[in-house]
């Protein structure tokens, strides 16, 4: 692990709050969006610097950090807002430590050893890069499936998982309990990737970055039909202690595999770390030819009495631990530079790249960042280049290899004008990139615009890149306001428009001025506000009009709001054409408020202050919301003036310690809903979890 340097109390807290916020949103991306923005490793490195500040200065630890809580793809909002039942999980799903050591790995063998004094194996096996499933079988016959969720509660997605082929609905042979679960991934084959992304790319839809997130999403399609055409494979590999009477984990599965469950055969039961070694050697070469995306090994205590001795921490089995590849690198030329503009006027440089084969996929292009990226790479025209695809994500240039560079090679020209419309570049004190200034006439920024404004997590109104280029191209379109002017006769004029099709984009545009307040502020595209900071935003403020008149020390109040994100809001609402667009949506229809029958629901927490820890029925900001819409007030730490720990499952030790000295009353959740009037019926409770797990 590494050694970071020693930080006062101040530099300290900052950096872990820092680090908090960066992991918590680079997860949302990761689970929730299926579109992550950070590689495997950068994500891992910055988890192990939590950790090590954490661990440094444990004043600053808190209960729903990162590296206590695992990953959730729940997606936010009512428990249907995905279409999907939320179903609480028998068995807590939790997540694996990792590393990239070897010495971590043998560190691993070692503490194992020293616990338990005695002779035990190890059941090596691949980890698969896909999406976590759980399967429950009753009576021999798939009874459940259900996502991770966030490790407690887990989306329903049964009809879905028996369109996958070798899910079987039925188990064959005998021994099988009366009721058991199982625990696996849902993977996406590297051909069905490739064919996926061939149909999205002529329909001009978005590609999906890599298959773990190909898989992911369509895992959680409406349509069962749909999810059985995208050729999705499943592989399990854990059935929770407790439910099987079998000696080893290898037993386990071997009996699964006999019931005609899809289990592995590229495991292996190994004896001590120079097996393990060779295991792990043998499989970052051959994994290249697997037909599916792997990015590890995991080593885990085979022998189910020690799994047991050995127990859990808050987020993770000490008995297992995974070691993962580093990222697959290729050294091949670029070919050339294309400088391409952001909907907020970044200008991002990307290389042309001669095509080379990297994790099952062909990669042509890489981003370069920023100009000083590009520099910082000391990078010449015609350069070759070593490109990396860290946990199978977006390929990235780390580095030039001089020795093949031509001689009078000389670096690339960043522009000095904006290559779209030809706006002199401006690079604003204290940012990286440099931007283009003409927002109102640059072609670009406008129908990048537009795209973001009908984007699924934002209007989500029917309308692609396609169609956007086409409105703008016709003058049609200039602002997102402007759709809203559209007629069916026009759209009929249109090459390509259909009565149909016209109709279908018309009803979307309806259905968007149902869209809550804090949607249509992130559709707004305020820089440095994205889909959490929007919805803070709207929270707090309750309106567009209280958000306008809001002083910059009002917005500095907001959690997670700092001062860029302050000054960036300040700065949009000076705008007198950010202004006249925001009447004229309002205009159109769109909700520009949150709306107070929903926010409000009772006074039946009114004046009381309620700090939760723990995990609940539903999410944590579900539940600071339902305590809001009460009338109760959110707080993060215990104090003299709270009036309620409310303790889920797992509470923080520390808050209820402090909870129990100060003689603030600790209620769990059951009660908690008798107070605000309500009842939830699926709320996981105590005496079914019998025992954590992972995944």
């Amino acid at each position: 692990m590494c050694v970071y340097v020693i930080m006062d109390y101040t530099e300290a807290k900052h950096r872990i709050e820092e680090l908090k916020a960066v992991l918590w949103e680079n997860s949302r991306k990761y689970y929730v969006e299926n579109a992550p923005t950070m590689s495997d490793y950068e994500y891992d490195q910055l988890m192990h610097e939590l950790e090590a500040l954490e661990a440094q200065y444990p004043e600053y630890a808190t209960e729903d950090s990162p590296t206590r809580r695992v990953g959730s793809d729940l997606e936010e909002g009512s428990a249907d807002s995905a279409g999907f039942a939320k179903v609480p999980h028998r068995y807590p799903m939790l997540s694996l430590a990792n590393t990239y050591s070897i010495g971590e790995v043998e560190e691993f063998a070692q503490r194992a050893a020293k616990t338990l004094d005695t002779s035990f194996t190890y059941s090596c096996e691949l980890k698969f890069d896909g999406t976590a499933i759980c399967l429950t079988y009753r009576n021999g016959v798939l009874f459940r499936a259900l996502t991770r969720g966030d490790g407690v509660v887990g989306d329903d997605v049964t009809r879905n998982a028996l369109r996958i082929a070798n899910i079987p609905e039925k188990l064959k042979g005998t021994g099988w309990p009366r009721e058991f679960e199982i625990r696996g991934e849902i993977l996406m084959p590297y051909e069905s990737f490739d064919q996926l992304n061939h149909e999205r790319e002529v329909n001009e839809e978005p590609l999906f970055a890599n298959p773990r997130n190909a898989a992911s999403g369509s895992l959680k399609l409406q349509d069962p039909e749909e999810v059985g055409r995208r050729g999705l494979m499943c592989t399990l590999y854990h059935i929770p202690t407790g439910q099987v009477d079998f000696p080893t984990h290898d037993d386990a599965l071997k009996a699964a595999q006999s019931w005609g469950l899809p289990v592995s055969d590229e495991r292996r039961i190994c004896h001590n770390i120079e097996e393990i070694e060779a295991y792990i050697a043998h499989w970052d070469t051959a994994r290249k030819e697997l037909p599916y995306a792997t990015d590890g090994i995991v080593i885990k205590i085979n022998e189910m009495a020690y799994q047991q001795q050995l127990g859990y921490t808050a987020k993770s089995p000490r008995w297992a631990v995974a070691y993962k590849f580093k990222a697959e690198q290729a050294c091949t030329p670029v070919l050339s530079i294309d400088y391409q503009v952001g909907r907020t006027g970044a200008v991002t440089p990307v290389a042309n790249l001669e095509p080379v084969l990297l994790s099952g996929t062909m990669v042509k292009r890489a981003t370069l960042v920023n100009e000083d990226q590009m520099r910082s790479l000391d990078l010449h025209e015609g350069d070759w280049v070593y490109v990396e695809k860290g946990g199978e994500i977006i390929p990235k240039i780390t580095a030039v290899e001089p020795s093949k560079r031509a001689p009078g090679a000389v670096p690339p020209v960043f522009p000095a004008n904006c290559p779209d419309c030809g706006t002199p570049l401006v690079k604003p004190e204290g940012e990286a990139r440099w931007f283009c200034p003409n927002s109102a006439g640059c072609p670009t920024q406008i129908k990048g615009r537009i795209l973001h404004f009908v984007s699924r997590k934002a209007m989500n109104v029917l309308c692609g890149e396609a169609t956007v280029e086409q409105l703008y191209n016709l003058q049609l379109v200039r602002t997102p306001a402007d759709l809203y002017t559209l007629r069916e006769y026009q759209l009929l004029q249109l090459e390509g428009w259909k009565e149909r099709s016209a109709r279908r984009f018309l009803q979307s545009l309806a259905d968007s001025r149902k869209v809550p307040f804090e949607r249509v502020l992130f559709a707004l595209g305020l820089r440095y506000v994205g889909e959490t900071t929007a919805r803070d935003l709207a929270r707090h403020f309750g309106s567009i009009e209280a958000l306008q008149a809001a002083t910059r020390e009002e917005l500095l109040a907001v959690p997670e709001v700092g001062e860029v994100i302050a000054d960036s809001v300040l700065a949009w609402f000076r705008s007198e054409e950010n202004l006249r667009e925001v009447e004229r949506l309002k205009g159109a229809g769109l909700q520009f408020a949150i709306d107070s029958g929903k926010q409000q629901l009772s006074n039946a927490l009114e004046g009381k202050t309620i700090v939760i820890s723990g995990n609940f029925s539903i999410s944590r900001d579900d539940m600071k919301a339902l305590i809001e819409a009460h009338g109760g007030k959110n707080s993060s730490s215990v104090s003299g003036k709270t009036t309620y720990l409310l303790a889920g499952i797992k509470p923080g030790p520390e808050k209820v310690k402090k909870a129990q000295e100060l003689g603030v009353e600790i209620i769990d959740e059951q009660e908690f809903r008798e107070m605000i009037g309500a009842f939830v019926a699926s709320a996981p409770q105590d005496d079914n979890i019998t025992e954590p797990t992972l995944f």
